[in-house]
């Protein structure tokens, strides 16, 4: 689904006061990014059950695998105010085509469930929405290790 600012999840979703300003805060902690290397600023914004939005960019280092996406950024900065359910993020980026997170954000999504929404956008603010079960599907999860 494309939007600009229409609610594209049918009631009961992620409300329309809390999209505009879900995409506000992902566009503003791209602003944030710590980028010097691949000079490719992501931000994210993530709403928690309760209503709350915490945001994150990327932060890279010259030891190039010690980085860290603006996802997992916005999780962990969650998780360390005690929140582990999670509604939405929006993700944003400057190019011109839908941002989308890497594998490992993926998977460190998926510890939280799969019933929410991730919004991609483009630099024009322009966006879609995925569940993130359809951004990794058939996966592995906490549930998964109770089966042994």
């Amino acid at each position: 689904m494309e939007g600009g600012g229409q609610q594209p999840r049918p009631p009961g979703q992620t409300p329309g006061e809390h999209l505009q300003l879900l995409l506000h805060r992902s566009r503003e902690a791209k602003n944030c990014a710590y980028c010097p290397y691949s000079r490719f600023p992501v931000g994210a914004a993530l709403l928690t059950a309760g209503g709350e939005i915490f945001s994150g960019c990327n932060v890279e280092n010259a030891c190039y695998s010690l980085g860290v996406c603006a996802e997992r950024t916005a999780i962990q900065k969650a998780i360390s105010e005690g929140h582990t359910s999670f509604r939405a993020m929006a993700i944003a980026s400057d190019i011109g085509d839908f941002i989308t997170p890497c594998g490992a954000c993926r998977q460190v999504m998926r510890e939280f469930g799969t019933d929410w929404d991730i919004y991609l956008t483009k630099a024009d603010g322009t966006y879609i929405v995925k569940r993130l079960e359809e951004l990794l599907p058939l996966s592995f999860g906490p549930e998964d290790l109770k089966k042994m």
